[in-house]
């Protein structure tokens, strides 16, 4: 197995893709810390696991970036060292950029940006001293190109790209790895619980996401480009091809996107 004495943190992996990863790694022998707010649910998750005498459960929330030295701290404690991190934790948005609130735009950020990054900042020291580590960020093809009705969630995305881009630059020499994950259309509820312009949910799924790949079949995906340390993996159907159309016509895609149904 290819993860068999390896520790891996998987944030917001109660549900979606994070809880899909967790069930991945697991078959593939690692030792898993889980973490999310919903104590319950990663409790759940373990008890359902192969091996839940592998599996610890860390409740976090990412909006609390002042607690993320201790939650490393704490992990610390349960086992002796961490591998692998896979930030999955997140919120999205739905509304149209005049339509949301700065309280909404902050919150996205905080929970999306500056929540993964005082994590990062907080296991980064480990990873040095042990001269080895991987970040694993799913982002999203909005990290990458960007759509209607996602303004704040694709701010948030493309600053993660551009922080853990260089973070791979920096410490390369460490033996620290990053790879950044952008799903396309995933089958979870991340629509749902999408913030609109008054912070309010959706509370409704978006057609296109609920059309798209499992949450499962991305995990797999995930994983293997995972264990190749692969710099960068786009995930989903033929959405995927909007990277393709940007890098080479993109006044093409800026027109596709005007028209295009996003949701």
């Amino acid at each position: 197995m290819k993860y068999e004495n390896k520790t891996v943190w998987i944030t917001g992996a109660s549900s979606g893709i994070g809880k899909a990863t967790a069930q991945e790694f697991a078959k593939e022998g690692a030792t898993l810390i889980l973490s999310s707010r919903n104590k319950e649910s990663l409790q759940a998750l373990r008890n359902e696991l192969p091996n839940p005498n592998n599996v610890f459960v860390l409740p976090l929330d990412l909006a609390k970036s002042e607690d993320m030295q201790s939650k490393v701290d704490e992990a610390l404690r349960m086992v002796s060292k961490i591998d692998v991190v896979v930030h999955s934790g997140g919120i999205s948005q739905r509304s149209l950029a005049i339509d949301t609130s700065m309280e909404v735009n902050r919150h996205v950020m905080e929970i999306d940006y500056f929540g993964t990054i005082a994590l990062t900042l907080a296991v980064l020291p480990h990873f040095v001293k042990n001269q080895s580590g991987q970040f694993v960020v799913i982002t999203s093809l909005m990290g990458v190109f960007s759509s209607p009705m996602r303004s704040g969630y694709c701010g948030a995305k493309h600053a993660l790209h551009g922080y853990f881009d260089a973070l791979r630059a920096e410490h390369q020499k460490d033996n620290i790895t990053v790879t950044i994950v952008c799903p396309g259309f995933i089958r979870t509820n991340i629509s749902k619980n999408a913030m609109i312009g008054t912070g309010e949910k959706q509370g409704t799924m978006d057609e296109a996401t609920g059309a798209g790949m499992s949450a499962e079949a991305c995990a797999r995906k995930l994983v293997q480009g995972t264990s190749k340390q692969k710099a960068e993996i786009y995930i989903g159907g033929k959405e995927i091809l909007a990277v393709y159309i940007k890098r080479f016509f993109p006044s093409l895609l800026r027109r596709m996107i005007t028209k295009v149904k996003v949701t």
